[in-house]
């Protein structure tokens, strides 16, 4: 079993620093708002007295709640439920049984009332916006959903995607799902082999492949790619070129013009609750990747939810999430259109033509919602960006942040060099449930470093290793309740074996999602990163998060990696990984400068047995930097071994964790290990 942090002895610290608060007018006009009178009204109960008088009626009371969710959003049943929540047991829940839905009716509504209104806004790096009105998506979507039935096309049948982020993406997305049809997408910059693992998984009927993208300037042509997974992938029946670069299509696969022209009606097939709507990924660096099977109807009133009460979007509202369609995000910012939000899909790096390309486009597209990820506010951060000075931010009224904890450091520059009133909504959750289990809410304060709120209907605890909920205390991320939009099944997972060794094997029962978290006694939370990875200094548990959080505000720290080895004298070994800014190089004075910031800013427990200078971090696809494989790689393991090379961004910086641990096992024995007394030494409990 996972053992925690060991708990402090101290009260609990005061207060940090509140950076914004929401006004009177806020508060009043936020959806949650209206939301949590209407329940009140239609059910008879007491004004709920606050947020979290609201959170715990939302987790004690499920069925009332996610009705009142159908309620509220007027959720469209083509068969009634004959219930709610008919099992709650983990795993295994079982929502709405009998009710019968379609997600792309809800996603393509406000088409019905409001055609010439824009739906989405492509922009790429030209930075020039083009719009599609909610009209002319219906069409497209009709379009293609009648010409994937004339191929034979039907319930059940897997359509994979290898397009960026591009409105073609979003139409065949919604033509799958109105279909029955199962969607799943990579993105273009994935390598072959990487959306091999994934595909051959689930046997695609049709394959939907740009020829290339454009990204930092240049043309990518991935017609080879593109060529090969045809050859191996045998079940796909039918190829649909998206000519992207302009290159025609090639021999055997159909034009993507072909078939999204005429006009055709709406057939939005009637599908139960809990039908696959598309098959999202883990990172997938030590195996092969998790194909996660997530429902139309879970993720149908999870994104209503998310987006409409946590995130506070409506119609009216740009929605601007910076993604790819590798990244569960992309799948999140189409759920936008579910509550009648245009969607804003940039399609390009995240640092071209300039640094601050993000927030141009937030700029140019009138976003009023605007995501990024945590190392991106960093990055800006650290380069002096000042978007507030260089932007005409002034429609933005919400920044979220997910993908990895956003420092105190982060939180701050927000507010002094990006926007001073905007409401920072950062947030955590996963692929696994396709949104955030906590994160942002309209109508409270933000706190320096922390996380608002747990999510309503998100039952989050922090537990510690005997499966104990604590305060003010660091634990494990558990679930004590199910979420409808939680995986349905894992692809090709036979008695769900896979599944419950994801989620389960350590509390029984109980979803572990595999972070540590500190829930406050005022009810928000600060994530410390992944448990899995955790460092354990004799005997006490430490994330990773903080060592990154200090060391990377050293303006000459691009990026850094902390892993724990296990030696086999029983010792412990505890190297960081920096990869020194240009022109920089690691000398003695700077190893003594992270030091002492890691000493006096975290504790001298996490001092680095070593500092390594490193020519990079090993990152997955979408971003996140990889501890677990350069564990594996620093004790002996072979690369082959350690790490699925599909999944990683670099293998040619991972060879250099590689070779390092290679040396170390030929050395038969580990280099020389610090005094466990003196000045360097972690105090001794």
């Amino acid at each position: 079993m996972t053992a925690v942090p060991e708990p402090s002895a101290e009260p609990p610290a005061a207060a940090p620093e509140i950076l914004w608060r929401p006004s009177e007018e806020r508060v009043r006009t936020a959806r949650i708002t209206d939301f949590a009178a209407r329940v009140a009204e239609d059910r008879g109960l007491e004004p709920f007295a606050d947020y979290a008088d609201l959170w715990a009626w939302s987790v004690s009371e499920p069925d009332a709640f996610w009705g009142s969710v159908c309620a509220y959003f007027d959720v469209a049943f083509s068969a009634p439920p004959m219930r709610i929540l008919a099992a709650a047991d983990m795993p295994g829940a079982t929502w709405f049984p009998g009710a019968r839905l379609n997600y792309a009716r809800h996603a393509l509504r406000r088409a019905e009332t409001h055609p010439d209104e824009t739906a989405l806004v492509h922009i790429d790096e030209t930075l020039v916006p083009r719009d599609v009105t909610w009209g002319e998506l219906r069409r497209r979507t009709a379009a293609f959903a009648h010409h994937l039935r004339e191929l034979g096309v039907g319930p059940g049948d897997r359509v994979a995607a290898y397009l960026p982020n591009i409105p073609e993406a979003v139409v065949a997305l919604l033509a799958c799902a109105s279909i029955g049809a199962v969607w799943s997408s990579c993105a273009p910059d994935f390598g072959a082999r990487s959306v091999l693992d994934r595909l051959q998984q689930i046997e695609p009927a049709v394959l939907i492949a740009a020829d290339g993208y454009r990204y930092a300037g240049k043309e990518i042509d991935r017609r080879a790619e593109v060529a090969e997974l045809r050859r191996e992938l045998p079940t796909v029946r039918h190829t649909v070129h998206v000519p992207l670069l302009g290159t025609p299509a090639p021999d055997g696969a159909l034009a993507w013009d072909d078939l999204v022209k005429g006009e055709h009606e709406d057939d939005f097939e009637p599908v139960d609750f809990d039908y696959p709507l598309w098959i999202l990924y883990s990172s997938g660096t030590t195996g092969l990747p998790k194909a996660i099977v997530q429902g139309h109807g879970g993720i149908l009133l999870e994104h209503l939810k998310h987006n409409a009460l946590h995130l506070d979007l409506g119609p009216g509202d740009r929605f601007f999430w910076f993604t790819s369609t590798g990244w569960m995000m992309w799948n999140l910012l189409v759920g936008g259109l579910l509550v009648g939000s245009t969607i804003v899909l940039y399609d390009g790096s995240p640092g071209h033509p300039g640094p601050d390309v993000q927030w141009t486009v937030a700029e140019r597209t009138g976003a009023t919602v605007y995501g990024t990820s945590a190392a991106y506010v960093m990055a800006c951060r650290k380069r002096g960006l000042r978007p507030r000075e260089t932007h005409d931010l002034a429609k933005v009224r919400c920044i979220g942040t997910t993908g990895s904890p956003l420092p105190p450091d982060g939180f701050r520059w927000v507010y002094e060099d990006a926007a001073p009133d905007v409401w920072l909504a950062s947030v955590s959750g996963g692929t696994d449930v396709c949104s955030a289990f906590i994160g942002g809410v309209p109508t409270l304060p933000v706190h320096l470093g922390e996380l608002q709120a747990r999510h309503l209907g998100c039952a989050v605890h922090a537990w510690d290793e005997n499966g104990n909920p604590v305060v003010d205390q660091v634990g494990e991320l558990v679930l004590t309740a199910p979420m409808p939009s939680m995986p349905t099944r894992f692809w090709n997972d036979p008695d769900n074996e896979r599944y419950k060794a994801s989620y389960f094997d350590t509390y029984p029962g109980v979803w572990r999602h595999g972070d540590w978290i500190t829930v406050t006694s005022r009810g928000t939370v600060v994530v410390h990163g992944r448990s899995d990875s955790t460092l354990n200094r004799q005997g006490v548990r430490m994330g990773s998060a903080d060592i990154y959080e200090a060391v990377e505000r050293i303006p000459e720290i691009a990026e850094s990696l902390v892993v724990g080895i296990e030696q086999a004298d029983g010792g412990y070994w505890m190297p960081l990984f920096v990869v020194p800014a240009p022109g920089i190089e690691l000398d003695d004075a700077l190893r003594e400068r992270i030091k002492h910031v890691i000493r006096t800013e975290v504790s001298p427990r996490h001092v680095p047995d070593e500092i390594i200078a490193a020519p990079g971090v090993p990152h997955t696809l979408t971003g996140k930097r990889i501890e677990i494989p350069v564990k594996k790689l620093l004790q002996g393991r072979a690369l082959d071994d350690a790490v699925n090379p599909g999944s990683v961004d670099d293998m040619e910086v991972l060879g250099f964790y590689a070779r390092l641990g290679a040396a170390r096992s030929a050395a038969k024995a580990g280099p020389e290990q610090p005094p466990q007394a003196g000045p360097e030494a972690p105090p001794q409990e």
